[in-house]
């Protein structure tokens, strides 16, 4: 009997995880998340930091801009790798039965990102939560969440939303909570140059949006008041 009952939950699981992966792989959801892009061009990005050398009057001749462009197309492929991120194998089936409805909470995971608006880097740490819905996705998967959608062209409210929702697709929890702490480049080196200044979104989903209690908690855990949510 025992023997049956875990060939049941086997099975159960991995029919669970076909769901799961063919959600995954559908045109709609990789569109929605800004997933599946082609492959970065490193020999135009290189052509264009050329020109860009050129422009600002360098010569990228000479000895110490030799292989900037090189680098930069390196760099970019590495920087903007979210977009390329498979979510079948960033997930590689850790998601797990469990018979737990209290408050998961991931703090302080350090991201970096690019803004979109000046193409500077903003970084900080991001502050995530859920209540299974009879499901847990393993520890190490909410930190490579946050950096698939860091490492792309962002806005932070827009990243602070596509890791909730991500999240809330994948493992339909009763709820998702996410913070996220930001210090921008665009503001400290040029414009207003506020070097203090940083930046706080939230995105609240579910539970954490409809219960004030379980919202509270979640900010307590952080240390933190109540801040506006639904970013």
């Amino acid at each position: 009997m025992y023997s049956k009952q875990i060939d049941e939950h086997k099975i159960a699981d991995a029919h669970a995880s076909t769901e799961i992966d063919a959600k995954m792989k559908s045109k709609d959801f990789l569109r929605i998340f800004e997933l599946g892009l082609p492959p970065v061009d490193g020999s135009r990005i290189e052509q264009a930091t050329t020109e860009i050398l050129t422009a600002v009057g360098e010569d990228p001749n000479r000895e110490g801009l030799l292989n900037t462009p090189h680098r930069v197309a390196k760099m970019y492929t590495e920087l903007l790798s979210g977009y390329r991120t498979d979510p079948i194998k960033l997930i590689n089936n850790a998601i797990f039965d469990v018979e737990y409805d209290d408050m998961v909470i991931v703090k302080d995971i350090e991201f970096s990102s690019l803004c979109e608006h000046h193409m500077l880097p903003f970084i900080g740490h991001a502050h995530v939560a859920y209540i299974p819905r009879g499901k847990v996705i393993g520890l190490s998967k909410i930190p490579r969440i946050v950096d698939m959608f860091a490492q792309r062209l962002q806005v932070q409210e827009r990243m602070t939303r596509q890791i909730a929702n991500f999240i809330n697709e994948v493992l339909d929890p009763l709820g998702v909570a996410v913070v996220v702490d930001g210090k921008h480049m665009c503001s400290m080196m040029r414009g207003v140059e506020k070097h203090d200044s940083s930046m706080t979104t939230s995105t609240m989903l579910g539970a954490f949006r409809s219960n004030q209690s379980t919202r509270n908690e979640f900010m307590a855990h952080l240390g933190r008041v109540q801040i506006n949510s639904g970013i």
